[in-house]
């Protein structure tokens, strides 16, 4: 049995589509990631999986369990990390863990044990006593994941986990999410919009944009579909070098993004000179040249022809990183 099975789901708030008749599956035991810029839909599917969110059409089973019709029975199969903070400042790492494990019942001596396990796990246990106050948002993010565990779900929601922190801190938080995954066996789906957490974490990974899924598959498949070389030229003529550029059968696929030109060739060293000869002639400006091997940044851009960028953060989220990085 599939952890999640998705069938053409669909949120509309008003006249807005915020998901857009989307289906997939998540095998059991997998980490499944949500790709795509703010916006796109990611946490409306999360809410709506996590029944924090009533559907407008389609279905969905999570745990064998129908969204709609059996959601107690959802929620306690699951664990979720909000992209909010949702941890109570005043009281210490134990004390939110006990409270969370009180609200599922969780009888006394089993809560303390596991409890003091999962801080172990995440490394609080120094300080199990202190004022959540006083942690770093890495320390928090940390925490809430370990929360997220106690009442042992088999499926675990992440939303942005990393959202805000620093490369570090992240790096971190990559190798609980993976130890969870690996020794635990439980089922991870995180919605990001960052490139690396989703190529470093996810076995199967589904882009987003705009409410719909354009392409799921693994990121390594994701990427050796586009395959050869991505040729990267910064110009302020881009949209002449581009046309010229469309003139050469080597160049499977050119687009501009913010006056840079993406071309997606095979053996680009060997054709460098040419495009920089060519420029010349035509009185094409080039900045700058640059090669690499697809990306998830490429793909996104194959796909949608957009790419994704931290500073496209909407206002809202921005304010969100500032808050953590205030709590660091």
């Amino acid at each position: 049995m599939n952890a999640i099975d998705v069938d053409r789901l669909t949120k509309k708030f008003n006249s807005l589509t915020a998901v857009d008749n989307v289906s997939f599956s998540i095998v059991t035991g997998e980490v499944f990631g949500l790709l795509g810029p703010n916006g796109a839909g990611k946490t409306t599917i999360i809410s709506m999986l996590a029944t924090l969110l009533d559907r407008t059409s389609g279905k969905a089973f999570v745990n064998g369990f129908d969204i709609s019709r059996e959601q107690d029975a959802v929620r306690k199969s699951i664990g979720i990390v909000f992209q909010d903070q949702s941890l109570d400042e005043e009281l210490t790492a134990y004390e939110n863990m006990d409270f969370h494990g009180r609200l599922y019942r969780i009888p006394k001596e089993i809560r303390r044990d596991k409890s003091l396990e999962l801080l172990k796990l995440v490394e609080l246990d120094d300080r199990k006593d202190d004022l959540v106050k006083t942690y770093s948002g890495g320390m928090r993010r940390r925490l809430e994941i370990a929360r997220g565990l106690l009442h042992e779900p088999r499926i675990l929601f992440l939303d942005e986990p990393t959202l805000g922190l620093d490369p570090q801190t992240r790096n971190h938080l990559w190798e609980y999410i993976r130890r969870l995954n690996r020794d635990n066996r439980v089922t991870i789906i995180l919605t990001t919009h960052y490139m690396e957490e989703a190529d470093a974490l996810c076995d199967t990974l589904a882009i987003i944009d705009r409410g719909k899924i354009i392409v799921q598959d693994t990121p390594d498949n994701l990427k050796d579909a586009i395959g050869g070389d991505m040729l990267v030229i910064e110009s302020p003529d881009s949209s002449r070098l581009k046309s010229e550029l469309n003139g050469f059968n080597w160049a499977k696929d050119v687009r501009i993004h913010n006056h840079t030109v993406y071309v997606n060739l095979m053996h680009a060293e060997k054709h460098i000179i040419e495009i920089v000869n060519l420029s010349g002639k035509r009185g094409i400006e080039i900045n700058s040249v640059s090669i690499h091997k697809p990306t998830l940044q490429d793909v996104f851009l194959h796909y949608t022809g957009r790419t994704i960028r931290d500073e496209e953060a909407s206002a809202k989220d921005q304010v969100r990183m500032r808050r953590f990085r205030r709590n660091r």
